[in-house]
């Protein structure tokens, strides 16, 4: 049995060893050292990136925000803290901390600027997204973290950092909490923040337990008191940081639970043939039941309100509020009515605009064949337009004309158009 549970723990120590692909340490702490610093075209590329994830919320465009986090370079300060706890180096962690303060700072006034003076302001599902953050996110954040580093420290890369980039998404809450400083709201900067936040320490927790795991050489040889002390903040750090998600967490799990006893009572006590249920939701433990249709025996009812207990919603009150099916066959008829009378007056107005159209090709054919007649009959006649004014009939004639051969046109016209109201002619030299 020993020999057995030995050869398990080597076949499983040979496909999870990960020290067989540790990359050179010294290599490793060179690149994080040189993604930590925020100058020249880091800075450069921040704030173009946070301009492009801010367009991406505005617009609700995933696509647009996962463009953004690929190119952002949010991640080298977070990894840079990591790391430089995990082989006590105080000089990277000064230097990580600077320039994690100086990326934060300038990101949120960038995302600030944007949304103050972009016309689009109202906060769409990515940026609400972004503002309630949980456990969920938590753990986003570390298993992310943990892959960040693990690609970072290790030969067998792969396609890792793009996809950590994504999943933990730094630069989307940094455009939120700018969002909300734009338009003064202050739940949506804080709780963008906090995202935020967790992200940053748990991404930083991961590189940190990567770094030991991996068995990183310690820079600087500190006392145990002072090793001891810094695991204590570590640990205070990362406690804090959950207990908001916790409870956030909480309340959603505990609505998700109580919705769903809601809609299993309202289909086995309440759902019968004859009646559709329009809603149920709770409201000061007030159970609001909506119906229409066949109504539900005041039995039925009650039987209702005593079986509530079995689906977890001891004292809870019940409301139903229902149309009878006459009163529900008179809304629908109504509704029917109504709609039948727009499309009436939809016709109407349709069959006016027919007239209308039909009116001014009437007028286009009649100019034509006018045209064509004054030409024949009146010497220096080049065109007549007939069009219809609001208190009879114009009649714009073009040409070189005389005082005797206007004449000579007025009246013609006049005979022509007898049947039109009142005739108004107009001539106009070419």
């Amino acid at each position: 049995m020993q020999i057995n549970l030995r050869s398990i723990k080597q076949s499983l120590g040979k496909y999870f060893n990960l020290l067989n692909d540790k990359e050179d340490e010294l290599a490793v702490i060179e690149q994080v050292r040189g993604g930590i610093a925020f100058r020249g075209t880091n800075l450069w590329i921040l704030i173009f990136a946070i301009f492009i994830a801010s367009l991406g919320l505005n617009v609700n465009s995933t696509a647009v925000i996962i463009g953004a986090m690929l190119i952002s370079p949010l991640m080298g300060p977070i990894i840079g803290m990591g790391l430089s706890v995990g082989i006590s180096d105080s000089e990277m962690l000064k230097q990580a901390l600077k320039n994690y303060g100086v990326a934060t700072l300038i990101s949120v006034l960038t995302a600030t600027l944007y949304f103050f003076i972009s016309p689009l302001s109202e906060a769409r599902s990515e940026l609400l997204a972004r503002t309630s953050p949980t456990l969920y996110d938590v753990l986003i954040a570390f298993f992310g973290g943990a892959a960040g580093v693990l690609a970072l420290t290790t030969k067998s890369k792969g396609q890792v950092i793009p996809g950590v980039a994504i999943a933990t998404a730094l630069m989307p809450p940094l455009c939120t909490a700018g969002y909300g400083l734009a338009t003064a709201q202050w739940s949506y900067f804080f709780g963008a923040f906090y995202l935020f936040f967790i992200n940053t320490v748990f991404i930083a927790t991961a590189t940190f337990l990567g770094v030991k795991l991996l068995r990183f050489h310690s820079v600087q040889i500190l006392d145990q008191e002072a090793s001891r002390r810094g695991r204590k903040v570590m640990m205070w750090v990362v406690v804090v940081t959950m207990i908001p998600a916790a409870i956030i967490t909480v309340n959603l799990v505990s609505q998700d639970v109580s919705q769903r006893n809601v809609n299993q009572f309202v289909h086995a006590e309440l759902d019968q043939e004859g009646t559709q249920i329009l809603s149920s939701h709770m409201e000061n433990d007030t159970l609001n039941v909506v119906a229409i249709g066949r109504e539900i025996a005041e039995g039925a009812v009650a039987q209702a309100r005593h079986n509530m207990k079995f689906y977890g919603l001891d004292g809870k009150e019940l409301l139903v509020i229902q149309a009878s099916a006459g009163e529900g066959f008179a809304l629908a008829a109504s509704q029917l009515s109504n709609a039948e009378h727009s499309n009436k007056l939809l016709s109407s107005q349709i069959g006016d605009l027919q007239r209308q159209l039909a009116a001014y090709t009437d007028l286009d054919t009649l100019s034509s064949r006018l045209g064509a007649e004054a030409k024949v009959l009146f010497r220096g006649v080049e065109g007549v337009t007939v069009g219809s004014l609001a208190d009879g009939t114009v009649a714009i004639v073009r040409g070189q004309l005389n005082s005797s051969v206007r004449t000579q046109v007025e009246d013609w016209l006049a005979v022509r158009l007898r049947d039109r109201n009142h005739l108004e002619v107009i001539f106009k030299d070419e």
